[in-house]
Formats: structure tokens, C-alpha cells, sequence
């Protein structure tokens, strides 16, 4: 989305006038694209740099402690720690630690910056990284604690030659779209037939079926819906419980992940929070249009998650009990999962 009506100076001055707005909300009431915003300011408080993740991950380790934020429409993930171990890779890259949990899709990352902003005489810096139509992946903002002469190595290292102040938007990579409906009988002797989790998606691909799709066909012993409000009971029962849970926030170019606990659960309007010394989530509930609990088989029985969709049918959330790979989930998240409202009615 670009509205070439508008000059980087003329994004400037608005943004100038529109001080107390975020970047993302001024974006969209100018009508453009967030990252032209962030381009705008080449020259004044952004430079341009490598949007490719292999190469930022070489860089990230000696900065210390950041605070990563990914999101989409609905509920945005931060999360505040160190990058420890790390796995660059061509198309996927990886990210495992105690607070720093990411799987990265680097054909989505098109446009990176490095900002240098002062902001009520405070200096904040930041890594913001975006897609080809300019809306945002990934971002790495420092903290008090960070190595600022480390964020200043990194951009000098990944700086391009090109700063032009515009932004040209480029293709979204299409994908093939995938059907809304399948012959049941062949869903679920396909979906019986997993012995990993991992596996659920090699079978949508082989089906050529949508995951909201699969999931609203496959039968309520593999799938039911729940309450809109779901997720924030689920919240709200970990947190009283203690329970140690995983929360997923993705969008096309990244997954990001919590494991741990929750306990500070806060609401404000349409808006469930979580505000933890290292984990905050901003879930807007009136987006979520159903959610749904899911069991995939797996050779220690099932797993079970609880997911959320939009109104486009994305998932815009998802949760698991903590689980180490091959063990059985917890009797606890289990008793969680299926003891949260249900739907009054199937969900379409």
C-alpha cells in the first residue's frame, strides 16, 4: 500500500503533526504503508539495511539485552531477553532460548531499517524489518541494559548503498490458494494417521485445504469451537493455576514464541494483556471472529491446542501446555484446554 501523493517531507510534516501517534496507526490514517513512514526519515533518523535474517542474526549476540516484538492485526507478541542460540538459515532461520524463541521465513523480508530516535529526551533505537507491501515483521528495540556501540557495528555492517527516502512497494510472493472444503472420510483418515504434530502441515499441503478449513470439517473429536472470549479465559486460568504454557503470535515472515508462566493479566477495552517482567501480549478480542480447540495425534497420545482466527480465517494466536518433544502434554493443560467455554453454536 503507497500513496505517491505524498513526499517523504510531506509524511514528515504529518508525522510532526501527529506526534502522539504510533508509526503503524499514523500509517493508517495517512492511508500508506508503515515502512514509509520509517523511510521518510533516512538521512534524519533511519538508514536502510540488509532485510535479510541470516546476515542480522551474525550481528544480533553482542547487543545484549533487546526486547523483539512480532505481530499481526490482532494480538502483538514482545518478549524481553538475549539472543542465544541462534540458526541462520537460506529460507528458514531459527532462534531457541530461554525468552528469544523465533522461527523467521526470510522470502517476507524485503525493506530493513536501523532507527535512531529521540522521544521526550529519551534515545530509542530500534531494528524494524517489513514485507514487500511495507507492513512490519519484526522488530528488535534496545533497552537500558543493550551495547549500544554493538547496534552501531551492526548497522555499519548491514547498511546499503541505497537510502532513498521513498518507498516502492514490491510483490507479496502469491500463494496457492487452497480449498475451503474436503471430502471428510479422506480428512480424518489422514488427520488419524499423524504420529507428530509437526505433521499437520505436510498433510493441509497434500490435502490442499486450509487450516481453519481442516479443522472445522475433520469432527468434534479432533476439533471444536469455543467462545470468542476463549483465549482470555485461558489466560486468566493459567494465571490463577501457574500453569506453564507456549503462546504463538505469527505472521507471514515470522513466528514468535512464549513458553513459561503467565500471571499479570490486565484488560483495557477490547484489549487482554499480559504485562510479565519479560513477556507482554496485546490481544484484541473483537478481531478474533472464533476459536477453535484442536487435538493432533502424536506417538504419546495427543497434543492439544487452542487457536484463534480472524475474520479472514488466518490464525492470528495459538497455544499449547509447555511439552518437551516426545513427551505427553500435561494432565493440567489438558484439563485447561477442554474445560474452556464452548460455542453455543458450530462456528462457519
Amino acid at each position: 500500500m503507497t500513496t505517491p501523493m505524498l513526499s517523504p517531507d510531506d509524511i514528515r510534516a504529518a508525522r510532526a503533526e501527529h506526534a502522539n501517534l504510533r508509526e503503524r496507526d499514523l500509517a493508517a490514517k495517512l492511508g500508506i504503508a508503515e515502512a514509509a513512514i520509517v523511510a521518510a526519515d533516512i538521512g534524519y533518523s533511519a538508514v536502510r539495511i540488509q532485510a535479510d535474517p541470516a546476515t542480522l542474526l551474525g550481528h544480533v549476540k553482542p547487543l545484549g539485552e533487546v526486547m523483539v516484538l512480532t505481530r499481526n492485526e490482532t494480538a502483538v507478541h514482545e518478549k524481553i531477553g538475549h539472543f542465544e542460540d541462534l540458526h541462520p538459515g537460506k529460507q528458514v532461520s531459527m532462534t531457541l532460548g530461554e525468552n528469544i524463541d523465533l522461527r523467521i521465513f526470510g522470502n517476507r523480508w524485503k525493506h530493513g531499517f536501523a532507527v535512531t530516535r529521540e522521544v521526550n529526551g529519551e534515545v530509542r533505537r530500534s531494528l524494524q524489518f517489513f514485507d514487500g507491501a511495507g507492513t512490519a515483521i519484526f522488530k528488535i528495540h534496545l533497552r537500558p541494559a543493550s551495547d549500544v556501540a554493538a547496534f552501531e557495528r551492526l548497522v555499519h555492517a548491514l547498511r546499503v548503498e541505497d537510502q532513498d527516502r521513498g518507498f516502492h512497494a514490491l510483490a507479496v510472493p502469491a500463494e496457492e490458494p487452497a480449498a475451503d472444503r474436503i471430502d471428510r472420510e479422506t480428512l480424518r483418515r489422514e488427520w488419524q494417521g499423524m504420529t507428530d504434530p509437526h505433521q499437520f502441515f505436510g498433510m493441509l499441503k497434500r490435502l490442499n485445504i486450509t487450516r481453519k478449513a481442516a479443522i472445522r470439517e475433520v469432527g468434534d473429536d479432533f476439533a471444536w469451537p469455543l467462545e470468542r472470549e476463549a483465549a482470555g479465559a485461558l489466560l486468566d486460568r493459567a494465571a490463577e493455576s501457574g500453569l506453564e504454557i507456549m503462546c504463538f503470535v505469527s505472521n507471514p515472515g515470522c513466528v514468535q514464541i512464549h513458553t513459561g508462566k503467565v500471571s499479570n493479566i490486565q484488560r483495557m477495552g477490547p484489549w487482554v494483556n499480559v504485562m510479565d517482567p519479560s513477556f507482554h501480549l496485546h490481544l484484541r478480542q473483537d478481531r478474533i471472529a472464533d476459536v477453535w480447540a484442536v487435538r493432533k495425534p502424536a506417538d504419546t497420545g495427543h497434543v492439544t491446542s487452542i487457536e484463534a482466527y480472524d475474520r479472514d480465517g488466518e490464525m492470528v494466536i495459538q497455544f499449547f501446555g509447555k511439552r518437551k518433544e516426545g513427551k505427553a502434554e500435561l494432565d493440567a493443560w489438558r484439563a485447561l484446554a477442554e474445560a474452556l467455554p464452548r460455542a453455543t453454536s458450530r462456528a462457519a
